[in-house]
């Protein structure tokens, strides 16, 4: 064998008989034969596996309903294996059909249906078929996906929305499920709560019920978006999530344990979604476009659209007390379309002691506030499960059901009453009476008479009132976020600050009854050119609880909101603020039914901010505050008036034997 350099040097001397050899050699290499051959070793996966559900006590289809332009929707259908001539209970949802009716698996319809959005003790023991869909452009459904899609109109040109999607769902279901009666109801919490309501726009003729629970509404007025013009901050990860993502797949991320801090170091929301890449999304781009209430939000309203159409379905509306999201809504449907009810049995109405859809879950508590039975429970089966079967069941009895059924806190009572907000029996009156904010931080009936014109706090920008104590969580339900109860949080933790003036009566020697929504009429002025007013009417408890020593002194906020005063003169009509001007504002208050104690007193908070829950106003006026700059984020001194001739107070709906 030659060394390596004799190979080089007789290589050197060979240039044509060298390429003929590599020539040579790239060719037999092309030219191996190929790898070994080994025996094949089937899949233990067969090409299609096929469940084995004989035991099963229901049975599922998997579904894709046509729409009438083609669109196909995913649905699943739970049919108890018992069902004959049964009634369909069907919920449309932006939330995954799959997961929330496969929540658990098993052989039995009631672990499977346990989960979001299912009251699954009546649904279950009652029998029904139980529906749920994909909304248009949601998980396993085709079609774009838009943000509560406005009804055929304006905003909507093309011939489908929500309303004509359950139509079409409806009139499927009932020609091709054999096992119905051919009699469906809606039902739903939240987003699946505004679908009931669209159920309502030109119904179909086998809808015989709808069950809206905390809908969404209108969510400029009073719902997820804005609260009387005040941008709802932290719902911008539930924009983020529900838009960017037929599946909800990309989560809203954050490097802060405190959105306290995450707010705070963007400035404005606007540059926050920047940050986010928000601009992609178009809901949010039709948000910061519309920052005042225009006709994109008023043409989408709910209970506006309702009102204009003719009741033709039985609905009961459920609302809750303390609902941290949708407080609004469904009281807005309830003075929509209740004038509409001729002969009183159409509409009726549950306002229970509750979180944004507790009503499905354990009702005993909220937070720290105990109620001394399962509030939930007992709507479900003295209220729910008699009104669902009187319309579809076959052969029902008629459910004994008052027109409103309202829990009655403090007292800690369900009544059974005639009418709302003048929910009292024969012999009662809702009066309104003015609690007046008075010198010395006092609270009283008698209007004002002193010398002090006003009391002054200054609101800081840079150090916003936070909403509940921080650290502030994020929106969630999972994990141990306590976000459901924020609006039972102790109220201590702000009136001890010194941008936060109070008010506080003396101590209560008789009950004090309250039935409606509170109206705060402030006499406030600014040193700036726009301001937040926010209002809280306030149950303080007793120094010392002894049946629960750590309610001691507790205050349990019983309605509060927020006003941006831009819109001072008109919701649509944002104007500067004259600075240094007592101006009147008012201020609507969330409603109440409510009995403060003998031995407790009531108070009255009164700030400019609640962050980050809503973003901050700049007390700069700029034309959209979605896009305010550092420098427009300036101090004011804030003012609240209570002179004789500029009295502030709260109009109480006052129950009056």
């Amino acid at each position: 064998m030659k060394s390596s350099r004799a190979v080089i040097a007789w290589c050197g001397r060979k240039p044509a008989l060298l390429t003929l050899l590599l020539t040579l050699s790239s060719t037999a290499m092309a030219t191996d034969t190929p790898p070994p051959q080994y025996p094949n070793y089937p899949s233990e996966t067969p090409a299609k596996f096929t469940p084995v559900t004989s035991s099963y006590d229901y049975v599922e289809r998997d579904v894709m309903i046509p729409m009438r332009d083609g669109v196909k929707l995913n649905t699943v259908i739970l049919i108890p294996k018992s069902a004959k001539h049964e009634g369909i209970v069907l919920t449309r949802t932006p939330y995954d059909a799959k997961e929330l009716t496969h929540h658990v698996m098993s052989g039995h319809l009631g672990p499977m249906l346990e989960g979001y959005d299912n009251a699954t003790d009546v649904i279950v023991e009652d029998g029904y078929i139980r529906v749920i869909q994909d909304i248009r452009g949601k998980y396993g459904s085709g079609g774009d996906y838009v943000m509560n899609r406005p009804v055929h109109g304006p905003l909507n040109p093309t011939p489908v929305d929500d309303a004509t999607d359950t139509y079409d769902t409806i009139d499927w279901l009932v020609k091709n499920i054999p096992e119905s009666n051919g009699k469906v109801g809606t039902i739903g919490i939240s987003y699946d709560g505004f679908e009931p309501l669209m159920s309502l726009v030109n119904p179909h003729p086998a809808l015989k019920v709808a069950v809206p629970m905390n809908p969404m509404v209108d969510g400029w007025m009073g719902d997820d978006w804005f609260h009387q013009g005040a941008f709802r901050a932290q719902n911008m990860s539930y924009i983020y999530e529900q838009v960017a993502t037929r599946d909800n797949s990309v989560k809203w991320w954050t490097s802060y344990h405190d959105e306290y801090d995450l707010f705070m170091q963007a400035g404005s929301v606007g540059e926050l979604g920047r940050q986010y890449g928000m601009e992609q999304l178009g809901f949010w781009q039709k948000t910061i476009a519309h920052p005042a209430y225009d006709s994109f939000w008023s043409d989408q309203a709910v209970d506006k659209i309702l009102a204009a159409q003719p009741l033709k379905v039985p609905t009961m509306l459920v609302h809750s007390l303390w609902d941290q999201e949708d407080i609004y809504g469904a009281l807005a449907v309830y003075r929509a379309i209740k004038p509409k009810d001729k002969n009183g049995d159409m509409v009726k109405l549950v306002m229970g002691p509750w979180h944004h859809g507790q009503e499905i879950e354990e009702g005993s508590s909220l937070g720290a506030i105990r109620f001394g039975s399962d509030t939930s429970k007992y709507f479900r089966e003295h209220i729910l499960r008699p009104y669902l079967a009187q319309y579809l069941k076959d052969g029902a009895p008629k459910a004994d059901i008052a027109p409103v059924t309202a829990y009655q806190t403090g007292a800690n009572q369900w009544q059974r009453l005639s009418r709302w907000p003048l929910a009292c029996e024969d012999g009662c009156a809702t009066k309104s009476r003015a609690l007046y904010l008075l010198p010395d931080n006092k609270l009283g009936f008698s209007a004002p008479a002193g010398s002090s014109a006003y009391d002054e706090y200054v609101s800081d920008p840079a150090h916003p009132v936070p909403f509940r104590a921080r650290p502030i969580q994020p929106v969630g339900y999972d994990g141990g976020l306590t976000w459901p109860q924020w609006l039972v949080d102790d109220q201590r933790e702000a009136s001890g600050r010194t941008d936060v003036v109070t008010y506080v009566s003396d101590v209560l020697t008789e009950p004090l009854v309250i039935s409606g929504a509170p109206v705060a009429h402030l006499v406030a002025s600014t040193s700036g050119t726009d301001s937040d007013w926010v209002v809280k009417v306030i149950d303080v408890y007793p120094d010392q609880v002894s049946a629960q020593p750590e309610m001691g002194g507790y205050q349990l906020a019983i309605s509060m909101d927020i006003l941006r005063g831009r819109y001072r003169e008109g919701f649509d009509n944002p104007k500067p603020i004259a600075a240094n001007q007592p101006l009147a504002y008012s201020i609507n208050l969330p409603a109440a039914n409510h009995v403060f104690l003998p031995g407790h007193r009531v108070m009255v908070q009164v700030q400019s901010s609640w962050f980050p829950l809503y973003d901050r106003n700049p007390q700069t006026f700029v034309p959209n505050i979605f896009w305010a700059k550092p420098g427009d984020y300036q101090k004011a001194t804030q003012r609240i008036y209570h002179a004789p001739a500029q009295a502030s107070y709260i109009a109480l709906p006052v129950i009056s034997h």
